[in-house]
């Protein structure tokens, strides 16, 4: 199942963290996953590791699109919603085109772009922190 105590370890602390996550941490936690699976993705293509890549970048496609995309109300979150759905699609197509293309540069510019937003997001989580009253 783990390849080593480590990987054992890390699995089940990552699990103990989405069991006690509120909301606001669990979309934290898909920021990291993300980002994390582009910076392997990037480490394994400048070593020519195809599978590796390869399966970096779909782990961050689905991270993209069936976690923070997924999670988007774009009823009640109307046009900023509908905007972050827009791009997050935008994000994975740019990750298809490096996944095909061997393109790094696509994926830096997810990572800057998902940097952003996972940066706007963490501010929000220490604002309402802060400032309970404010963010229900």
């Amino acid at each position: 199942m783990f390849s080593s105590p480590i990987a054992s370890y890390q699995q089940i602390s990552i699990e103990s963290d989405v069991r006690g996550a509120d909301p606001h941490r669990l979309i934290v936690l898909l920021f990291d996953g993300a980002e994390r699976a582009l910076q392997q993705s990037i480490e394994r293509l400048a070593v020519n590791d195809a599978k590796g890549k390869s399966d970096s970048i779909v782990k961050a496609i689905e991270i993209i699109q069936s976690g923070l995309s997924a999670s988007l109300d774009t009823e009640q979150g109307g046009d900023l919603a509908k905007n972050l759905k827009a791009l997050y699609d935008y994000m994975a197509s740019r990750l298809i085109h490096a996944n095909i293309h061997k393109d790094a540069n696509a994926i830096r510019e997810v990572q800057g772009l998902l940097g952003e937003i996972a940066s706007a997001w963490r501010e929000i989580g220490v604002a309402g922190r802060q400032n309970p009253d404010q963010y229900p």
